[in-house]
């Protein structure tokens, strides 16, 4: 019988990681949105993120959110599975996940706005 074994990609301390290092791998928006599917799904290997860039991209940006503290990777077989270091960045970072994941993306530039401006 054979079980599965988890191995863990080499990921920082997050007591060692900067403020500054997590919030410009977020400033990206490919980053900032898989960050919003992995909150939303839990864990997902890099072909399961339906994302406008491919695999490859994907895999890249995977990489930076994983050496910047905010993803863990693992490895099931030959399958990378991602998931959100939640709770270690809540402990580190008190509500900046939170805050991050809860904020309204902007409105796209010529989108037309529903605020009454310029109306008559």
């Amino acid at each position: 019988m054979r079980t599965t074994e988890e191995t863990r990609l080499p990921q920082p301390d997050l007591a060692t990681v900067e403020i500054g290092t997590v919030l410009q791998a977020l400033a990206d928006p490919v980053r900032l949105q898989i960050v919003r599917l992995l909150d939303t799904v839990g864990e997902a290997p890099c072909g399961a993120l339906e994302l406008p860039v491919g695999r490859s991209t994907v895999s890249h940006h995977l990489r930076t959110l994983r050496e910047s503290g905010l993803v863990e990777t693992h490895l099931r077989g030959n399958t990378r599975v991602s998931r959100i270091r939640g709770e270690e960045l809540e402990r580190r970072f008190p509500g900046l996940l939170a805050s991050v994941l809860g904020a309204t993306p902007a409105a796209r530039a010529g989108a037309a706005t529903n605020d009454g401006e310029g109306e008559r």
